[in-house]
């Protein structure tokens, strides 16, 4: 095992800050009268979503949220499940609606991002918020939660300027690869989008002073791929065979081989307790943030 002299970014400890942040801004969200509410549906009986859904509940409820977890049946029509949007989309008591995906085969995912009224859109996955992203208009978006946990993890390690720094993200997800692509820009930082297409994928990201790894393959990054001093976020969640477990038994690993990386560059995340724990925390920033532009109150800043 190679020595680690990278230093950790530990996003367990970050989220926490977070969560902290987002409770204080709740109890005054409460003293001018309005309770965040957040709804989660759940269609199916994913074993990962399920555990998803149910940390996001706890979370939210012990932040004094009005939590809501909504479960449906796979066999659900698509109908039905867009008027159950546009039921919460018409229901006072909640800012935030999260459709919990992957959906079935038989719906039209898009089609249910769409129904979600964009200022409860707290995926920050509808065309509206995209678009504002991509324009500028941050301060009208609700951003994607990973893309904004992994800034401020970027902005841990870093500080806040990083204009000029070379960020190479891997991974062109609508998800996380292209809305961590336009906040870096938005940093003023030069931005590659690399993917399983590129050309001498090692080479481009050994230019990179920050490297986002976020394409899903297992261990994709190696040590000798990273450039001396940089800093790596690596989104990846991938399970892996783990037989000195026992048989069966499996362990999660990101998309960058962890030991080689961390002797190479300046920061990095480790997995799990990197950037995971940072989703959840920014679903509670932009569900505070949701209940207090639809209230018309101030915003708190994360």
């Amino acid at each position: 095992m190679a020595e680690t002299t990278a230093r950790i970014i530990d996003g367990t400890a970050i989220a926490a800050g977070i969560t902290e942040a987002v409770r204080g801004a709740t109890g005054t969200l409460k003293a001018a009268g309005v309770t965040p509410g957040l709804a989660v549906v759940l269609v199916g009986a994913d074993p990962a979503s399920e555990v998803y859904v149910r940390n996001k509940g706890k979370t939210a409820a012990s932040l004094g949220f009005h939590s809501v977890q909504i479960n449906r049946p796979a066999t659900i029509g698509e109908a039905e499940l867009l008027a159950l949007v546009d039921e919460l989309n018409r229901d006072p008591a909640i800012h935030g609606i999260l459709v919990q995906m992957p959906l079935p085969q038989h719906i039209d995912a898009a089609k249910v991002i769409e129904a979600i009224r964009p200022e409860k859109d707290v995926d920050g996955f509808h065309p509206i918020n995209v678009g504002r992203l991509a324009t500028g208009s941050r301060g009208n978006a609700l951003v994607p939660c990973t893309p904004a946990g992994s800034m401020i993890l970027v902005r841990h390690a870093l500080g806040p300027d990083i204009a000029g720094l070379r960020a190479v993200v891997i991974g062109r997800s609508n998800i996380v690869g292209k809305p961590v692509a336009q906040l870096l820009l938005q940093e003023n930082c030069t931005v590659t989008i690399a993917h399983s297409r590129t050309r001498d994928l090692a080479a481009v990201v050994r230019e990179a002073d920050i490297v986002v790894a976020a394409v899903g393959r297992p261990r994709l990054v190696r040590g000798d791929w990273v450039k001396p001093g940089a800093t790596v976020i690596d989104v990846g969640m991938n399970r892996i065979p783990a037989p000195e477990k026992g048989e069966g038994q499996t362990r999660l690993v990101g998309d960058v081989a962890f030991d080689e990386a961390a002797a190479v560059a300046g920061w990095i995340t480790p997995v799990p307790k990197g950037v995971g724990p940072m989703t959840i925390a920014m679903l509670m920033a932009n569900t505070v943030t949701a209940a207090s532009r639809i209230a018309g109150l101030p915003e708190a800043s994360f």
